[in-house]
């Protein structure tokens, strides 16, 4: 084991950013429309092939919350932690067949923008204020804190402030030339992200199989994964009982078994991945074959990242038990599930640690290029073009959008420096879901009902809205103390801090039930099909065959994944 980076690590890692920097920059002088031309700069519309647009979704969505985040919950809890992996692939399939169609219908360019057409400005202006919020104060920032603790870690321990710094330039060098060159860009990043990702697990493995005396097999590294750790290779965890360990509450606490099924797993990926302005983007540029075909592949890949993201930290995990990896993983004295995958990192060769620094700075990188486009997307064309500058032209908007950028970015700096969020203590990948959680509800409710139901009117959309945040935030945090640990409806569990928690899905499961009476209630007052409805034809949700034997392998893969690992 070998801490630090090496020679030729630094000199794989400055050709992976001479290779992604050249060809951005080779792809905006190509495209020099994009300075001028907000669709094209923001949705870099009609020229992302499908191809691009799948890697581009997995480019984004994959980043230092996976990378550190789960991985450090597959260290903890397991495979069970890869449902939020395996759950987007049918997501996906969703999106891509039912969501797409009406998005691509009616023109749609922002979520904002859909929710003022469908409902009315005042629910669209409330959403864009919610999504630059969430997108800057916990997004932007949990990436960029992850990714530089994650590289802080293999390259010493000494440099994070800088390395933060590098990430943030390196991100806003590929997002001020729009969404065709991180379009483009994003495929070289996805190439990396899953390439280094494979080698570093495939050499965890070797590393596991090595220390149980078996050579340097990753075959018998992964058997040795499945019988030292048996606990950790189960889907559905059990529901606690008053026998439980605290350390099995935990588990459950973050992924409750069968039940999430039923509640909060659904609605965290059809929101993230069909009403998300930072994923859908991609997308809204392209034909509806192109979209779909993008969509699918990206489902196809989802369903290896776990092997990426997840499986070193199930190694990490059975390493430490044998006394593996104990100062790599509480480095300064302080230990951290959110170590595993960096702990796994120091046993790379030189050279293949500076392949896993690109695949991992790909990751973050690319994550935060979308995610600060989205949020200059959101601003200029939502707020600033509809409420501060209506006659703004086409030049104006997009400089507008790269200041937009600059200031994100330097908020998320400012956040990050000190950890005022305090995203190491809550654990990076739990941090994202449950706060995200908090407005998922309310906004999955209000895009299903406005997209199906021809009767949902504005007033519904904004007490649906609202619903699911403030019950959100009370199933979350007051619900046990209010009504007790054990109702009809959810059981809370003792969280080891003196308290009792409800798992933050089933509390998204249940705001979403709630918002989704809250709006059908209050619908029902109003006109039987209102006027803002849209106008379903169910040809357009009908699949071609190439869709169609898409969806066939995808599932049959992800049936085969959970009927080995249930």
């Amino acid at each position: 084991m070998q801490t630090g980076l090496q020679t030729l690590d630094w000199v794989v890692f400055i050709i992976y950013f001479l290779v992604v920097a050249g060809y951005g920059l080779w792809i905006y002088n190509r495209k020099r429309k994009a300075e001028t031309n907000t669709k094209d700069y923001f949705l870099a519309e009609g020229s992302l092939t499908w191809w691009a647009i799948g890697a581009s979704l997995i480019a984004s969505n994959i980043s230092a919350e996976q990378f550190i985040g789960m991985s450090g919950n597959g260290f903890t809890v397991g495979v069970a932690v890869a449902a939020y992996e395996w759950v987007a692939a049918i997501a996906l399939i969703i999106v891509a067949v039912f969501f797409m169609p009406i998005y691509l219908k009616n023109n749609i360019y922002t979520m904002p923008q859909f929710l003022s057409q469908r409902y009315n400005s005042t629910v669209s202006l409330i959403m864009a204020i919610f999504w630059l919020f969430l997108y800057v104060l916990v997004n932007l920032t949990s990436i960029l804190y992850l990714g530089a603790a994650a590289i802080n870690n293999l390259a010493g321990g000494e440099h994070f402030h800088l390395i933060m710094l590098g990430l943030a330039v390196f991100a806003l060098v590929i997002t001020l030339g729009g969404m065709k060159v991180i379009g483009y860009t994003d495929v070289i990043q996805v190439l990396v992200l899953i390439i280094g990702g494979l080698a570093t697990t495939y050499l965890a493995l070797t590393v596991v199989s090595e220390q149980f005396g078996t050579g340097k097999d990753a075959l018998a590294g992964f058997n040795h994964l499945l019988t030292k750790a048996d606990d950790h290779f189960h889907m559905i965890l059990a529901k606690p009982d008053a026998s439980t360990p605290q350390s099995e509450i935990n588990k459950y606490l973050l992924l409750p078994g069968i039940a999430m099924y039923f509640a909060g797993q659904w609605i965290v990926n059809l929101n993230y991945w069909g009403c998300n302005q930072y994923i859908i983007q991609r997308a809204l540029g392209a034909d509806l074959k192109t979209a779909r075909t993008g969509i699918l592949f990206a489902g196809f890949l989802k369903l290896m990242m776990p092997i990426i993201v997840m499986l070193p930290g199930i190694a990490a995990y059975v390493m430490y038990q044998n006394g593996g990896i104990q100062e790599a993983m509480a480095p300064g004295g302080k230990f951290s599930s959110d170590n595993a995958y960096s702990s796994i990192l120091t046993f790379l060769p030189t050279g293949l640690k500076g392949m896993a620094l690109a695949a991992l700075t790909a990751a973050i990188v690319a994550s935060l290029a979308g995610k600060v486009n989205s949020i200059s997307t959101i601003f200029t064309l939502d707020l600033y073009k509809n409420y501060l500058n209506k006659t703004a032209s086409e030049d104006k908007l997009v400089r507008i959008g790269r200041v937009t950028i600059g200031i994100s970015m330097l908020m998320a700096i400012l956040l990050t420096w000190d950890d005022l969020l305090n995203i190491g203590g809550e654990g990076g990948f739990t941090f994202i879901q449950k706060y995200t959680g908090f407005i998922s509800p309310g906004v999955f409710a209000m895009f299903l009902l406005g997209m199906f139901w021809k009767r949902t009117t504005g007033a519904a959309g904004v007490v649906g809205l609202l619903t699911g945040f403030i019950l959100s935030v009370f199933f979350n945090e007051f619900a046990p103390a209010v009504f007790g640990n054990e109702t009809w409806c959810y059981t809370a569990f003792p969280n080891g801090k003196g308290g009792y928690e409800i798992p933050f899905l089933i509390c998204m499961g249940l705001a979403f039930a709630f918002a989704m009476a809250a709006m059908i209630l209050v619908s029902l007052f109003g006109q039987k099909v209102n006027e803002k409805a849209i106008e379903l034809d169910w040809e357009m949700f009908k699949p071609d065959p190439r869709t169609t034997a898409l969806i066939v392998v995808t599932l049959l893969m992800l049936s085969a994944i959970y009927v080995r690992f249930w």
